[in-house]
């Protein structure tokens, strides 16, 4: 007798558990990187302000603390990509024109991020912190 060709059921439903196993690990580990990938927008936005900050303090001996005085068209400028949006406020530690923080406030799909709110000073500090968000599986907010 010949054996007819083909795959059994059996067969079928393994292949079907082993697909659905790798999803299982894959797609959680694609969501996260996709919020990692958008991350570098906010960053970008923050690093970009603190720049034209650091400019303008060297040509006026202060910092301005409206988004609209750097040459940006709001005072909530919106990220390349949309998915942050800055705003300038007052350290409360400085006097006025001696400090700013930046933060970038996560919007839309970027909203539900782990990291939340981004920010960046006058003296360079990235908040939330390395040390902050290294037990974070989402990896380094910065």
């Amino acid at each position: 007798m010949r054996r007819t060709q083909g795959f059994t059921l059996i067969e079928l439903m393994i292949v079907v558990a082993i697909i659905a196993i790798l999803a299982a690990i894959a797609v959680p580990w694609y969501g996260r990187y996709t919020y990692r990938a958008r991350r570098a927008d906010g960053q970008k936005l923050l690093l970009h302000i603190a720049q034209v900050e650091e400019r303008f303090y060297t040509d006026y001996n202060h910092y301005p603390l409206t988004a609209s005085s750097l040459g940006y068209t709001s005072n909530s400028p919106v990220s390349e990509n949309g998915y942050y949006t800055a705003s300038l406020a007052l350290p409360s530690a400085a006097s006025a024109g001696q400090g700013y923080v930046a933060t970038a406030v996560p919007q839309g799909p970027q909203a539900s991020d782990v990291c939340g709110n981004l920010s960046v000073d006058n003296t360079g500090q990235e908040l939330p912190s390395a040390a902050s968000t290294a037990k974070n599986s989402n990896g380094n907010c910065w």
